[in-house]
């Protein structure tokens, strides 16, 4: 971490240690969560069997967080792309927040014409400042036949900021220009990862500053 230049919570007194440590075992416990375990016993896997780990990541103070298919789910289209995109992190559009994501297509071979399926209306955005996340890296998260991918806890070292969103004044919404290049730097960057892996993936992602990070890649189920 130090090495990285993610901030270090032993550099910010004992107590943000505790924090750090707190959310690490938070993790750590969610392999006997409720849903993690019925989840298991349904599918007829060992529970004795999974292992987990922790993954310590940055936590970007997102502009705009996205997720994206890279084959449409909707009509099974290996040639286009679909993303959502939210304002601010990305759990208001993982989590079960109220309201639209912003919703575009894409096809593969003309990256810079995403086309606008739907707007946003999603009243609340989550915005944090420079942290770190502890996120569950177990091996039940995509076996072959088992949807483990959301049965695990990832815990923020911060809590987030719940922010009234003000479309009217969001350059995604209303400023052509913007929109076309951020949504096309989604798209190429889901092409890119789909043609890394060699099979159609599910991405999650943020915009921070018109710059593309990508938090993490799975297998289109």
């Amino acid at each position: 971490m130090l090495t990285s230049g993610m901030p270090w919570p032993g550099d910010e007194g004992e107590q943000r240690w505790e924090q750090a440590w707190t959310a690490i075992k938070k993790v750590w416990a969610s392999k006997w969560n409720e849903r993690a375990y019925f989840s298991t016993r349904k599918v007829k896997l060992d529970h004795d069997y999974l292992c987990m780990a922790v993954l310590v990541q940055e936590v970007i103070n997102a502009d705009y967080a996205f997720v994206i298919h890279t084959t449409n789910p909707s009509s099974g289209d290996t040639s286009e792309i679909y993303a959502e995109v939210v304002k601010g992190l990305g759990e208001t559009l993982v989590g079960a927040y109220p309201g639209r994501a912003l919703s575009f297509v894409c096809k593969k071979n003309n990256l810079n014409s995403p086309q606008v399926l739907g707007y946003p209306s999603k009243p609340i955005g989550l915005f944090i400042r420079r942290s770190i996340i502890f996120r569950s890296d177990s091996n039940g998260e995509d076996l072959e036949g088992y949807a483990g991918a959301g049965l695990y806890d990832s815990v923020p070292m911060d809590k987030e900021e719940k922010v009234v969103v003000d479309y009217s004044s969001d350059l995604l919404i209303n400023d052509g220009k913007f929109q076309q290049a951020i949504l096309s730097s989604i798209a190429g960057a889901g092409n890119a990862i789909e043609e890394l892996y060699g099979s159609p993936q599910d991405i999650e992602g943020v915009i921070r500053d018109g710059k593309v990070y990508v938090v993490q890649t799975r297998p289109q189920m």
